[in-house]
């Protein structure tokens, strides 16, 4: 009997901790970029990149669209965040190449390589690079998730469906975590300020 208790008990959390994520930012993401509202920073969270550098194919969608809200004027910079936790692996390096080869000027990418997870990457948005307003672009499965951080961090944030690519069951229970960070706000890796209406060129680690 307790077993049973226990179940419903983690099944009814996790069910709640998905209904209030998505509910409370179902009115900040969008599907259609005509409908993006302008801000300053598209944030754009890593994902995994082949060991030759070449971006999978998840983190590709994800530059690839916040490229086309730059080039349309809805953002002035794209901040691309992601894990730089080994010399071996660099998501933020390989996301600013590709913008980069995609035509957005140096000047206009801003990279964070201590983006080791959502929460990291939405609160260094605010605390060390002074982002106010922001439009994350990920995909379907995560976007209410990273909003919802987005918002918690301080940020004046609106979603952008990338696409549909990666892994919804996995959201799910990621969900339950992230509405725990955005109650709490646990702390984060800090750093010098880098004001994101300064030069991209100034966030990068070229050693």
């Amino acid at each position: 009997m307790a077993l049973v208790v226990a179940v419903v008990a983690v099944v009814a959390l996790v069910a709640t901790a998905n209904a209030v994520v998505v509910v409370r930012t179902g009115d900040h993401v969008v599907s259609d970029a005509a409908d993006v509202d302008p801000a300053q920073v598209a944030i754009v969270p890593g994902s995994l990149v082949l060991p030759d550098g070449r971006l999978g194919r998840v983190v590709q969608e994800r530059v690839d669209a916040a490229v086309e809200l730059y080039e349309a004027g809805t953002v002035d910079k794209l901040l691309v965040s992601g894990d730089n936790g080994s010399a071996a692996y660099d998501e933020p390096d390989a996301m600013r190449d590709a913008a980069l080869a995609a035509g957005v000027p140096p000047e206009d990418v801003f990279t964070d390589y201590a983006g080791f997870s959502t929460w990291h990457t939405m609160r260094r948005a605010q605390q060390v690079f002074e982002v106010t307003s922001a439009v994350v672009v990920t995909q379907d499965h995560y976007v209410a998730r990273s909003v919802d951080l987005a918002r918690a961090a301080g940020l004046d944030a609106q979603g952008y469906v990338a696409g549909s690519r990666g892994s919804g069951v996995r959201e799910v229970l990621a969900r339950v975590r992230g509405l725990g960070q955005a109650t709490w706000q646990p702390a984060v890796t800090g750093g010098p300020v880098i004001p994101i209406t300064g030069a991209g060129r100034d966030s990068w680690d070229d050693d």
